[in-house]
């Protein structure tokens, strides 16, 4: 099973790619890391304009790698200015999702960090070191929005 993971936001959206063989965490398996990336839009451009460029580079990818699954990381929600734009960017993810017909799941942050480290309390560098450890990876995958992402593809196949 191929699986897209999305740590959205309207500047950065992290994204990961994995391949999947056998059953999940639980009764084991083989997970891969195919790509993984960001898409990053112009600070200077308009919200519209820059939801457009995420659609236009989501469609991309989709079309490049063809999930079978997308797995996307919920929204936390907290007092900041920039709120109202992630969750807008974050719809425009979920809409091309449902225009490639591609199943989602959505995780929050703590299932994400206890789906991995086990704690839903767990550092960036715990969560960091089990995507490694489960992709086999020597090297931690970057940018960290990437591997951010691929945290959230992850918890998608543990979760199945």
């Amino acid at each position: 099973m191929r699986i897209l993971g999305i740590d959205p936001g309207l500047a950065r959206v992290g994204y990961g790619v994995i391949d999947v063989e056998g059953r999940s965490a639980a009764g084991g398996g083989h997970q891969r890391l195919l790509d993984c990336g960001m898409i990053r839009t112009e600070p200077g451009r308009s919200d519209g304009d820059r939801m457009v460029e995420i659609a236009r580079d989501l469609r991309v990818i989709v079309r490049r790698w063809r999930p079978q699954l997308a797995a996307v990381e919920k929204f936390f929600f907290y007092r900041s200015s920039t709120t109202i734009a992630v969750v807008q960017a974050r719809g425009v993810v979920m809409m091309t999702l449902a225009r490639f017909a591609v199943p989602v799941v959505e995780f929050p942050p703590m299932q994400i960090k206890l789906a991995l480290a086990g704690s839903g309390h767990a550092e960036k560098d715990e969560v960091l070191a089990a995507v490694m450890r489960e992709l086999n990876l020597e090297h931690p995958p970057r940018p960290d929005d990437a591997a951010d992402a691929l945290a959230v593809a992850l918890t998608g196949w543990f979760q199945r």
